[in-house]
């Protein structure tokens, strides 16, 4: 997954982010490995929390708190 920067002083930058992310686990931890202009190379950490999802459309509602390191 790719967390794209829109506005603000990191726009155009992005955030990669690999892992499994079970949508039914309340919690789940991925690694950040790497990025796109201003994070290149860079590290961390998302915690995703699943808020809403509604299993007969698959309709969901996440929220993502993001710990990243860079240059």
């Amino acid at each position: 997954m790719n967390l794209v920067f829109v506005e603000g002083k990191y726009k155009g930058s992005s955030i990669s982010v690999l892992g499994r992310n079970p949508v039914m686990n309340d919690v789940r931890e991925m690694p950040i490995v790497g990025g796109r202009e201003l994070f290149r190379s860079a590290r961390g950490y998302v915690l995703a929390h699943t808020v809403w999802f509604a299993p007969n459309t698959g309709d969901a509602i996440f929220e993502y708190n993001v710990f990243v390191s860079h240059n």
